[in-house]
């Protein structure tokens, strides 16, 4: 079965960094799109990146758009998150999600970001 699992979240000071990584099974990785979204507290969910299958194409919402790049390693079927610059507005829950005709069909569990002095 499809499992998503996320690691890598913590705490981290504004204009730290952190790199969250995504590790996937029971599905052919380097077929699909992954995404990564977010939820803040107390707010909807936002999406925040996705990577085309064969990491050649990657696209970036507004509010982290020059501060975190998506990748990934097919061989090692993981997606990876690396934040920088973060700040106060990035806590979150980051969740990596995969791909089905431009939906999301298979979520993570889910790492916790938070960005606070």
């Amino acid at each position: 079965q499809v499992q998503l699992v996320e690691s890598g979240g913590g705490l981290v000071q504004p204009g730290g960094s952190l790199r969250l990584s995504c590790a996937a099974s029971g599905f052919t990785f380097s077929n699909y799109w992954m995404h990564w979204v977010r939820q803040a507290p107390g707010k909807g969910l936002e999406w925040v990146s996705d990577i085309k299958y064969d990491g050649a194409t990657t696209y970036y919402g507004d509010s982290v758009k020059g501060r975190f790049t998506i990748s990934r390693d097919n061989a090692k079927n993981t997606l990876y998150l690396q934040m920088d610059s973060l700040k106060s507005e990035d806590t979150a829950v980051y969740y990596c999600a995969k791909d089905y005709a431009w939906h999301l069909d298979y979520w993570g569990q889910g790492t916790q970001v938070t960005v606070s002095s």
